[in-house]
This record gives C-alpha cells, sequence and structure tokens, in this order.
C-alpha cells in the first residue's frame, strides 16, 4: 500500500514522541536500585540485565528497557538477582515509572501538539501505542497537549498484548474503523516495526529519535525518518505524486 492510501497513524511514545535518554536513564537506575533492595553491585546487574550500561545508562536498542514491558523488566530482574516476586516488583516498577510524567520531559519534536493537530486536519486518525502503563501514557499525553487529539490510547496494561504481537495495532483499527493496511506504524525500536508487520500495517516507518538506529531498524522498517517531524513530507510527498 502506498503513503497516500493512509487513513490513520499508530505512535508508540518512549523515544518517538519523547526523548528516550533524558526521560528513562534516572528512573531505569532507580527501578535497578529498588529492585535490589539498595545493594549498588547487584543494581548494576540488573541495570545489564535490563541493558543500559550501568556506567553511562545509554540503553541498546531493542533491549528490555527500550521496549519491554513492566513484567518482562521485572523478570528479568528476578533472573538475575532481585529478591522480590513479580507481584511487588511490577506495580513498585510501575509506579517508579510513572513518576516521569511529574518531572520534565523532553519532546522529540519542538511543538508535538501542532503537529497532531496538522496530522488530524488531514483526515487521519491518531493512536499511541506503548510498553508502559496505560496511566502513564495518559499523563504524558495530556503534559503535551495531545491527550484530546488521539483516537486510541494502549498500554500494555490495556488489555490489547504487548508488542511485538499485533494486537495493538488491531485495537486502534477497531477504534478508528480502519482495516491495519490503512495504518502507518511509526516508532522507535524493532518491537514496533515488527508489531506493525504481524498486524499487516500498510506502511512501517522508523524514527531515530530514540534507542534504534538505521541498522537496527532497517530489516523491518520501509524507511527510517530523523524523528516523528518527518511524516508531514511524507505525506506531503504522496499527496504530489
Amino acid at each position: 500500500m502506498s503513503v497516500a492510501d493512509i487513513r490513520g497513524i499508530l505512535f508508540d511514545k518512549d523515544g518517538t514522541l519523547i526523548d528516550y535518554e533524558a526521560t528513562w536513564r534516572p528512573l531505569n537506575r532507580e527501578a535497578a536500585m529498588f529492585a535490589a533492595a539498595g545493594d549498588p553491585e547487584l543494581a548494576r546487574r540488573l541495570l545489564e540485565a535490563g541493558g543500559a550500561d550501568p556506567h553511562t545508562g545509554v540503553v541498546r536498542a531493542d533491549s528490555l528497557f527500550a521496549a519491554g514491558a513492566t513484567p518482562e523488566i521485572a523478570a528479568a530482574f528476578i533472573a538475575a538477582g532481585s529478591p522480590y516476586g513479580l507481584d511487588l516488583l511490577v506495580p513498585e516498577i510501575d509506579r517508579i515509572f510513572r513518576t516521569a510524567t511529574t518531572a520534565p520531559i523532553r519532546p522529540t519534536v519542538a511543538d508535538p501538539a501542532g503537529l497532531f493537530r496538522r496530522l488530524r486536519d488531514r483526515g487521519l486518525k491518531l493512536g499511541v501505542a506503548s510498553s508502559d502503563g496505560e496511566v502513564a501514557i495518559r499523563a504524558t499525553l495530556a503534559m503535551f497537549g495531545l491527550l484530546d487529539l488521539v483516537d486510541f490510547i494502549a498500554g500494555y496494561d490495556s488489555g490489547h498484548g504487548h508488542k511485538p504481537n499485533p494486537g495493538m495495532v488491531y485495537g486502534f483499527c477497531d477504534a478508528a474503523g480502519l482495516a491495519p493496511g490503512a495504518v502507518l506504524m511509526v516508532g522507535d525500536n524493532r518491537h514496533d516495526m515488527a508489531m506493525g508487520r504481524a498486524a499487516g500495517c500498510g506502511l512501517c516507518v522508523g524514527v531515530l529519535s530514540g534507542t534504534g538506529t538505521v541498522e537496527t531498524l532497517a530489516s523491518l522498517a520501509d524507511l527510517c525518518l530523523p524523528d516523528i517531524g518527518g511524516l508531514e513530507d511524507l505525506l506531503d510527498g504522496a499527496q504530489r505524486a
């Protein structure tokens, strides 16, 4: 399907709408330290298990911190030595991650609300699908004036399954009245692209504003853009063609 046939865009959140490194480095450290019961050496191992460099905090593309849901991160922490169980770790890690909504967060483009309004003015349906929890997603979107501009929101706990399974795309399609082939999936990790492929999205676009790179995304993405600001030029090019 060509870009001209796209009727909806489903966005990942972290690394796609918001600056991943600025937001999540300290929170990943806090989650690891909690899961380690305050043991610095164990926290270092837990950071590595999640995919973060324990010294710099930089997160590997497609690692658990970059793309995993909270239960997956918690399970990896337990396997790496955390003394806690899932019943405690999952809600506590979610609590820590929700503090991202009360700290200064940088968007990946200067005016995300303006971009979303212009996309809606084109008649496009918009959704957000993240491995974060739904409460945190909604709070983040509200911070940037995006909450009333989206037709669908899904987190790992919204009942649509986890990435890279296609359930979130299908949920967006049901909410927006679209076929998967009319959806553009945009994200910064292979999980996002794999979800779009599994669902039969018409276009999968990788962005380089998060933890993914051209090398990690190219085999699954139809194309890569520096950030979501390039979507308008992509759509304009389809209109001129």
